[in-house]
């Protein structure tokens, strides 16, 4: 018992302090501490470690109403195997895609059609302050594609194909949370990319499973400062946004395994299944 109580809260620790990372990880360990513990004490706790994961809550919420485990289980597979596939329809070969911070949905999609023999190039932010892009690139490039990692402060740069880079043909982004009216939750940055990329007329794709879906408004979590600046002059205020809305108006498309659907079309489908 007591292995299993120092297992869970390292589980706890690892969701709050962003170890893990990616929605659908973040759901799985979710469903592995509330398996150890199925208790509602332990679905409390969960839901309050990441307000921002509509998926981790999704999960939570199946296994409370006694859905089958192996089901809730197998849907993230199935969901990634309809994600690819769609994803494999609309790139082309030499495209250039941006992406931004860490998505497993994004990654897996990625990873898939290179092995479909689609040549491509990625560029992706190093996402500061805990650099999750660099996670990005790294499984990116194990899989053999060719991948260049920019600065958050060069998203321009690398969208619009200035000094040297090639101009990106799409934008691929993750989800944290896609709300009811179309739009979407996640990384800080994420809009900035999609404007710049609207402004240029790149087509705006987020690649995400449907149960990042989320009826209810979403909190927007701000992060502790030290983060950004540990030891700060006491006079100087630091923030720290973790994450940032994106108006449906500067999405082309999501990508899910309901098919590659507006924004609004995509809403109202998954709402039907949340």
């Amino acid at each position: 018992m007591k292995d299993k109580k120092l297992y869970t809260k390292s589980i706890f620790s690892d969701i709050k302090s962003i170890k893990i990372q990616g929605a659908t990880n973040i759901a799985k360990a979710a469903f592995n501490a509330y398996n150890l513990f199925p208790n509602k004490k332990t679905i409390l706790k969960l839901k309050s470690l990441r307000p921002t994961e509509p998926m981790l809550e999704n999960v939570l919420n199946r296994l409370e109403k006694g859905e089958d485990k192996k089901e809730i289980l197998s849907h993230f597979k199935t969901a990634q195997d309809n994600i690819n596939l769609n994803v494999l329809k609309i790139v082309k070969n030499n495209q250039v895609i941006f992406t931004h911070c860490h998505s497993t949905n994004v990654i897996k999609s990625l990873i898939y059609t290179k092995k479909n023999k689609k040549k491509i190039e990625v560029y992706n932010t190093e996402t500061r302050p805990l650099f999750q892009g660099r996670k990005t690139a790294v499984e990116l490039s194990m899989a053999g594609i060719k991948v260049t990692n920019f600065v958050d402060s060069a998203i321009a740069i690398a969208l619009e194909g200035k000094q040297g880079n090639k101009r990106t043909d799409l934008v691929f982004l993750g989800s944290d949370a896609i709300l009811s009216n179309g739009d979407v939750i996640n990384k800080v940055g994420s809009n900035l990319i999609a404007e710049i990329a609207k402004i240029n007329k790149i087509p705006v794709f987020i690649i995400a499973d449907s149960w990042k879906f989320a009826k209810k408004n979403i909190h927007l979590e701000q992060r502790k400062y030290n983060e950004i600046w540990d030891n700060a002059p006491k006079n100087i205020k630091v923030k720290n946004p973790a994450f940032e809305k994106i108006p449906s108006k500067n999405i082309s498309y999501i990508i899910s395994e309901l098919g590659i659907l507006k924004p609004k079309e995509f809403a109202r489908k998954a709402s039907n299944l949340i």
